[in-house]
């Protein structure tokens, strides 16, 4: 098939790329590198399947393609409130002019929403059916609130225009190519220990992710896209919960680092709990992640120690 992958220069969007490339399919990847990266996707740039456009979604786009995936947004806390008008309007313009696309050529569409539509959850782990806990006018709403109309325009399309669509719940992700800059509590933790700067943990450190590797959360992804009998939303995470505080002793004690770590005041808005619950990710696309914490961590650390 001929896919389009927006947001194909990102830390998912270029491992998405891979592995549609490596199922011989036609690839797509249309980025305006704001928080993209050329290097990301330098290796498949002499690739026979693989075109680069660089264009901004916010303005319509008119490609022939048999399936879209659309990751396009800053994703990170730091990049994503460096310019929230910019982010929430990805989020809306980005997602309507992708709908007008499908809508017009028939292709089926896979939005990328995010674990953050459950906002500081009231029940854990979270399920496909709550509906969550956001505060519409803080820091982080330009980014949750975004992926929640986006997820509501998808569906509205799918109901008024009969758009052939999936949406798809991102938990926490990692694995290389992250920014070093990004923010994220991994590529934070990696980069400080790395660096044998301080570990940076907010509050005591009991607030708890989960960490899906990234290829483990491509091929969920990919199962989602070609599932005929479901629209979502479908959780995606590794439902494995890890204390904020344990996870930096497991990165100090992979990197080998005599970092210590450093307690800062918790950030506005900052989820206590995150888990999913996928069970209708088990049920339906018969997915669940595969790769073990640590030896995802090694391959992640091992990335950065190269690239700094």
């Amino acid at each position: 098939m001929r896919i389009l992958v927006t947001g194909g220069a990102g830390f998912i969007g270029s491992h998405l790329c891979d592995h549609l490339l490596e199922d011989s399919h036609e690839v797509i990847c249309l980025d305006n590198f704001f928080t993209g990266c050329k290097d990301n996707i330098r290796h498949l740039l002499g690739h026979d399947h693989f075109e680069l456009m660089r264009h901004d979604i916010i303005q319509p786009v008119l490609v022939e393609v048999d399936r879209i995936y659309n990751l396009a947004c800053p994703a990170s806390p730091i990049h994503y409130q460096y310019n929230p008008v910019k982010t929430i309007k990805t989020s809306i313009l980005g997602t309507m002019n992708m709908l007008g696309l499908a809508k017009r050529i028939k292709a089926r569409i896979l939005q990328a929403s995010t674990s953050e539509v459950y906002g500081n959850p009231l029940v854990h782990p979270q399920v496909e059916t709550y509906w969550g806990n956001v505060n519409p006018i803080g820091l982080r709403s330009c980014y949750d609130e975004g992926k929640r109309v986006a997820e509501t325009l998808m569906m509205d399309y799918h109901r008024q225009n009969d758009v052939d669509i999936r949406i798809v719940r991102i938990f926490n992700t990692y694995g290389s190519r992250m920014a070093e800059d990004d923010g994220r509590v991994v590529s934070n933790f990696i980069v400080q220990a790395l660096r044998g700067e301080p570990l940076t943990v907010y509050g005591e450190g009991k607030q708890t992710r989960s960490f899906c590797y990234v290829d483990d959360l491509v091929l969920g992804m990919m199962a989602m896209m070609e599932c005929e009998d479901i629209t979502g939303p479908i959780n995606l995470g590794n439902p494995n919960e890890f204390p904020i505080i344990d996870f930096a002793k497991i990165i100090l004690k992979l990197t080998g680092s005599k970092s210590k770590i450093k307690y800062m005041p918790l950030p506005a808005d900052d989820p206590v709990q995150r888990q999913p619950n996928i069970a209708l990710a088990r049920e339906k696309l018969s997915w669940h992640p595969q790769i073990d914490l640590e030896k995802g961590l090694q391959k992640t650390i091992d990335y950065f120690r190269e690239k700094l």
